[in-house]
């Protein structure tokens, strides 16, 4: 097996657990109601949290093979395996246009990752690029989730931002660490790898209170927030490029125009849903309210 096979193979696997993770995370905002702090307490948040490191395990061991321009559309697999996994928890079945979204996105992944197929990933970041990269990133962050700010697509894009840029940073920790050149550990492996804890955690936090406010919407815009983030850096600090010069180009253009549009689509058949969803419960409170007047 390739080595870009191989990334392919981890981010289809890590896909699947970070769409169960969100699943879950979502169901248990919407009964908890209230903070992450209360969601601490829960023994099933922590299964999540479980999920969600097995996934960015497989997530870290893709970007070893793979470059940050081919795992990382991936992750828009996490939206379409989490429709009939959310479909199936909600005991329904899956709509066509959630079947016509999940097409769609697949065909764009597909022409991404013939322009994004690469050799295995030999670049890092220095430090001083790293810590550059932290502090734009946070800046982003606190402007994205500033007090007061309502829980959803504010902080589903801080999370989507925080889990690209912590993905980014893995690849520099796990490329140094495997290439044998250097000490094991050094200052800036140890830094690096202090970064992507804080991020990676940000980002589980960011995205639990983005679900608040529903799956859909948030899980898209974390979907399409945390590629383009990872990709900036790839393209623009680790020398990564896409295959086919103009051509190429011009083909992920339109493979990422397609994705979006799946993943927009996705999120109006997710929202139709639940407006589906919340009309018998509204039309019995305007019964008792009729009955009672």
């Amino acid at each position: 097996m390739t080595a870009t096979l191989l990334a392919v193979a981890l981010s289809l696997v890590s896909a699947v657990a970070y769409a169960a993770a969100a699943v879950a995370q979502e169901r248990l905002a919407a009964k908890s109601g209230g903070g992450v702090l209360r969601l601490l307490g829960t023994g099933a948040w922590w299964w999540s949290v479980g999920l969600n490191a097995a996934a960015a395990l497989l997530h870290v061991a893709a970007l070893k093979y793979g470059p940050l321009t081919l795992v990382q559309p991936l992750g828009a697999l996490t939206l379409v395996a989490a429709v009939p996994l959310g479909a199936r928890v909600a005991g329904r079945h899956v709509t066509p246009g959630e079947w016509r979204g999940t097409a769609l996105t697949l065909v764009g992944l597909g022409a991404l990752l013939v322009t994004a197929s690469g050799p295995a990933p030999d670049d890092t970041l220095s430090l001083p690029e790293a810590l550059g990269v932290a502090a734009v990133t946070a800046a982003l962050i606190g402007a994205l989730s500033r007090r007061g700010a309502k829980p959803g697509l504010r902080h589903a894009t801080a999370s989507g931002v925080a889990s690209g840029v912590a993905s980014a940073l893995t690849q520099t920790v796990t490329v140094a660490v495997t290439d044998r050149t250097g000490p094991l550990l050094d200052a800036r492996v140890i830094a690096v790898a202090l970064l992507v804890a804080a991020f990676a955690a940000g980002g589980l936090l960011l995205s639990q209170t983005a679900y608040r406010g529903g799956l859909g919407a948030p899980l898209a815009m974390v979907t399409l927030s945390n590629p383009v983030a990872a990709s900036i850096i790839g393209l623009a600090l680790l020398g990564e490029h896409l295959q086919g010069g103009a051509g190429g180009l011009a083909l992920a253009a339109a493979g990422a125009i397609l994705a979006t549009g799946g993943v927009v689509l996705l999120t109006h058949t997710h929202h139709a849903q639940t407006d589906q969803a919340t009309l018998p419960e509204q039309a019995t409170v305007a019964d008792q309210a009729a009955l009672a007047s």
